[in-house]
């Protein structure tokens, strides 16, 4: 387990004030959690546009499955990138509308491809891609 090391920040009283709403609205424990949470995130994202090489991240769609050939297309592309797709979950939101999580490994520019490809296909009404890193850390 890592070791933990203390430091201390200094902050602005209007800053701080709007940081601790940011804690009590994300249901923090501790600021010390949200501070981890949020530096987490920026240096997932500093490795993600520094292509880190092992990333891994979910593909949302929310898509009219009643667009021709979508379901075709969605299909093709996920089965012509194998090597990157883990996993899919389909669900059904309403007559119309449909669900999918689609779970991703690989090297970070290929993940963006990929699902630019898929969120860009005609029918696709929302596309949402969350990365991390799945690097070892050392």
């Amino acid at each position: 387990m890592p070791k933990i090391v203390r430091f201390s920040v200094s902050l602005e009283d209007d800053l701080l004030e709007q940081f601790d709403g940011y804690c009590r609205a994300g249901q923090f424990a501790t600021r010390s959690e949200a501070i981890r949470q949020l530096l987490r995130e920026r240096l997932t994202v500093q490795a993600w546009e520094a292509d880190c090489r092992d990333a891994a991240g979910t593909l949302t769609l929310v898509y009219d499955h009643h667009r021709p050939q979508l379901r075709e297309h969605l299909t093709r592309l996920q089965h012509d990138n194998t090597d990157l797709v883990i996993s899919t979950m389909h669900a059904h939101l309403t007559h119309d509308l449909c669900l999918e999580v689609i779970v991703l490994r690989g090297p970070a520019s290929r993940l963006k491809k990929i699902a630019s490809q898929l969120r860009g296909l005609k029918g696709i009404l929302k596309g949402e891609l969350v990365m991390a890193s799945a690097e070892e850390r050392g």
